[in-house]
């Protein structure tokens, strides 16, 4: 994608395609290119935070300078990652194709990571430009269909994309050491107030936050006792109860757009997906072998 600046005979500036969204306290961008005519970006501002970039393609030449320095020249393979810390100014030039996607986290919202398990020292990000990281990869994977489409960001999937970036930042690269001991699980007390609250607002946005503070529990450790009760996360929790209740719709005339609004899902698309994982094939080839043929209508 080209901006064009104002004026009718301005030449054309080549800019990257860009997608940016919130995902709890983190901002989430996509950029890419694919050519090789970039002008040098301009230095970025200074910023309490830190930017997390991984290579969704081989990434063959760039420049990169901190604080004035060229400290790196050449290129990266797919599932690379740099952490760069933005108090510092950085500048880019790339020189080849690219596309990339870059997580900015507060510093504000890693130190309180880390003070909510009981880690408040924290001296900063390690990380060596080239590392290859396949969990970062995958994350990044995870988010990409909210954010170069457009769906609505579900909060709790998102929380919990957090708590798992942010677990796998500070102890791959931010030399914090968690017990590898089997977490508690919720009382019976907990899992009832907090299945009684999920069920009513299984349709609705719901976060991580409340959830833990029905518990009276922090939420990195309520996350890791819900999976340790039921077996899966509270978004997967929620994910099935969806669709158990988009299967009794879809034996009705709603259409399939319809069940999808009625179950909380963004659009049909969102809603197939999430159906295909978890049922094994899209809602409607469900519909088709599982609804009455007396009733079955196109959807």
């Amino acid at each position: 994608m080209e901006r064009e600046s104002e004026g009718v005979d301005s030449p054309r500036i080549p800019a990257p395609n860009r997608w940016t969204m919130k995902a709890s306290a983190i901002t989430v961008t996509r950029l890419s290119y694919d050519r090789d005519d970039l002008p040098i970006a301009p230095p970025s501002k200074r910023d309490e935070a830190v930017s997390v970039i991984i290579q969704l393609t081989d990434f063959k030449m760039h420049r990169l300078w901190k604080n004035n320095v060229l400290i790196f020249e050449g290129g990266h393979p797919k599932g690379a990652i740099a952490i760069t810390d933005l108090r510092d100014e950085w500048q880019c030039h790339h020189l080849s194709p690219f596309d990339n996607l870059r997580f900015n986290i507060p510093l504000s919202f890693v130190r309180s990571f880390l003070e909510d398990i009981g880690r408040p020292q924290f001296g900063g990000f390690d990380c060596r430009p080239g590392t290859k990281d396949d969990v970062i990869l995958g994350l990044a994977q995870a988010v990409l269909p909210y954010l170069v489409r457009r769906h609505q960001a579900n909060q709790l999937f998102f929380e919990q994309i957090s708590l798992v970036l942010l677990t796998h930042l500070t102890q791959t690269y931010g030399s914090q050491y968690f017990s590898t001991k089997k977490n508690g699980v919720l009382a019976p007390w907990q899992e009832k107030r907090v299945l009684e609250f999920l069920t009513t607002n299984a349709f609705a946005q719901v976060s991580v936050t409340d959830l833990a503070q029905i518990c009276g529990l922090s939420r990195s450790y309520f996350i890791r006792a819900f999976k340790e009760t039921f077996g899966r996360t509270p978004y997967r929790w929620v994910m099935e109860y969806r669709i158990s209740k988009a299967k009794d719709l879809l034996l009705s005339d709603l259409s399939i757009p319809e069940v999808a609004v009625a179950c909380g899902f963004a659009d049909q698309s969102h809603m197939t997906r999430a159906f295909s994982d978890i049922a094994g094939h899209p809602p409607a080839t469900w519909r088709r072998q599982h609804r009455p043929k007396s009733v079955d209508k196109p959807s």
